[in-house]
């Protein structure tokens, strides 16, 4: 999974915004309790990654998020020992002892997995929809040697997948035993790491182990940045508003409580609709 520009309106903001708008998607997920509120962050990601054009990189991850979340699940109801509402009784288990699987461990597990998967699919959102190369650039002032070597580095991931990828066709390709998974990433890290020494050789021939640091480009901010950063403030301010004032109360243990009012309605489609206006202007996202 890597970064490509697309024309979105994520893609077009700059990536102080975009990165705001993750890191305050990724918060609401961590503040969010309720299972409504949960869902309605975890939707707004999901919608986020289709409006931004990235929805199959979203498929990806969740490949590997629900999954995560499934074993969240099983792994909380076996081992938590809370709860009054008992679901099913196992009797004395190796290693784990006398188990019940109660109603309050399975549903707080549940939480936790769904929590997992909508952290998930916002890294990779980042990942995909803000630009790798415009984020090292805002660190630049702090050291440029530092952004400069994260920046290949970075640009070192793909080149890894490729080389591996072609030299797993290559491999299909001779009869016999096809090599193990550790054979074709050592061949492909050694030619990728020939590959830095030779970028790195190439450019200090140029200078830029001593450059100085470059002058600050300014840019004037577009809608697009104003709508992303505003979306983000909004965002964060329902998500510790909502878990400072309790308006959407919720606890496991030791019996379930999850009202679903009209509040905690009202607070999961205001999150909604702020993560997913940013995206109705499409204007100037070529």
């Amino acid at each position: 999974m890597s970064y490509r520009r697309l024309a979105s309106p994520l893609h077009a903001a700059r990536a102080g915004a975009g990165c705001a708008y993750c890191l305050a998607l990724a918060c609401a997920a961590l503040l969010a309790e309720h299972p409504i509120m949960l869902a309605a962050v975890t939707l707004a990601i999901a919608g986020a990654g289709c409006a931004a054009g990235v929805g199959r990189e979203l498929r990806r991850a969740a490949l590997f998020a629900i999954p995560l979340a499934v074993m969240i699940v099983l792994v909380n109801a076996f081992v938590s020992r809370d709860g009054l509402t008992v679901l099913l009784r196992l009797g004395q288990l190796p290693v784990l002892g006398h188990t019940d699987i109660t109603l309050e461990a399975t549903a707080y597990g549940a939480i936790l997995g769904l929590r997992a998967v909508a952290l998930i699919l916002c890294g990779a959102l980042y990942t995909a929809a803000v630009d790798p190369d415009e984020v090292l650039r805002l660190f630049r002032r702090v050291s440029f040697r530092s952004a400069l070597t994260a920046t290949l580095a970075t640009r070192m991931v793909p080149v890894l997948v490729r080389d591996a990828r072609r030299l797993a066709d290559a491999q299909r390709c001779r009869p016999g035993k096809p090599p193990s998974r550790l054979a074709l990433m050592r061949a492909a890290s050694s030619g990728v790491l020939d590959r830095a020494l030779d970028v790195a050789a190439a450019l200090e021939v140029r200078g830029y182990g001593s450059a100085h640091r470059p002058p600050r480009a300014r840019r004037p901010y577009s809608r697009h940045d104003v709508a992303f950063a505003a979306a983000a403030a909004a965002i964060v301010m329902l998500s510790v508003g909502a878990r400072a004032t309790g308006a959407a109360p919720f606890h496991a243990y030791p019996s379930l409580y999850s009202p679903a009012g009209s509040g905690v309605l009202a607070i999961a489609a205001a999150l909604l609709a702020c993560a997913l206006a940013p995206f109705a202007d499409r204007r100037g996202i070529g």
